[in-house]
């Protein structure tokens, strides 16, 4: 029996069970994917087991949903069976967006403990943020202990689940954003002449202090813009410029794009 089990190794996937890994140990872990070949790498890699959909299913305690939403259908057919004639306690991990407990729960035809989570891609670098809800047949025991076993992930928050697509939105779609910022920022580095990986090192690296000083310091980044912006200098005439971009909106439509899209899946 294990622990931990992994359906689908993908990006996702592959760095919570990393994570796991990482915490409670790869003897404790076991994985699989649609694609075999993909799930013995990533096996062989961190050093856990490898099995099909139904071992995983069959004799993990905590069972990681990560396939994407529009499979979980076809996935569910396959294990539905399996799950109704287990005589002991598991519990179901989702981390399908925009899909509710409610409906893991018919789809998966058995009543039992589920805990939504909703990561990012940093937990492959432990440094995600990942917002988690559960419903009302997971007990605290199961819950913290879940909480504990991710730890190597990054930051976890409980939060309802009402709430959770609000509030995990930024943390999920917002490193596409600021990846989509750190390429502009390295344009303009080489439009000036700066080397290209260069530009690339002294921005992530920027962006990694600036928001490791906003935590650790705990001020508001208008405080922290204030202390960067001398009067009359260079930065506040790029916040200039970029205020004529409309940047700041632009940010906002895209969080409120997000969410309305999410809302819909």
């Amino acid at each position: 029996m294990y622990k931990f089990g992994f359906i689908g190794a993908g990006n996702m996937g592959s760095a919570l069970a990393k994570a796991i890994c990482t915490k409670v140990g790869a003897d404790e872990v076991v994985i699989c994917d649609a694609d075999a070949s993909k799930a013995k790498a990533l096996a062989e890699s961190l050093g856990c087991a490898c099995g099909d959909i139904h071992k995983v299913a069959d004799e993990s305690k905590y069972i990681f949903i990560a396939v994407k939403p529009q499979t979980l259908s076809d996935m569910f057919a396959e294990i539905r069976d399996m799950l109704g004639a287990r005589d002991d306690r598991f519990i179901l991990v989702t981390m399908a967006a925009g899909t509710k407990i409610e409906k893991i729960e018919s789809l998966a035809g058995v009543k039992c403990p589920v805990i939504r989570i909703m990561p990012n891609v940093a937990a492959s670098v432990g440094a995600a943020m990942t917002l988690c809800a559960r419903n009302k047949l997971t007990n605290d025991a199961e819950y913290d202990y879940f909480i504990e076993a991710m730890s190597a992930s990054g930051k976890l928050d409980k939060v309802e689940e009402e709430k959770i697509d609000a509030y995990s939105l930024v943390t999920g779609c917002g490193p596409a954003w600021v990846y989509l910022m750190i390429e502009a920022l390295a344009d303009g580095q080489v439009d000036i002449g700066v080397p290209r990986d260069k530009a690339y090192l002294y921005t992530a690296q920027m962006v990694e202090g600036a928001a490791k000083l906003m935590l650790e310091s705990g001020k508001i980044p208008a405080a922290l813009k204030d202390s960067v912006c001398s009067p009359g200098g260079t930065t506040i005439e790029g916040v200039r410029a970029l205020e004529n971009g409309n940047f700041r909106s632009a940010l906002i439509d895209a969080v409120r794009a997000s969410y309305k899209k999410t809302l819909n899946l």
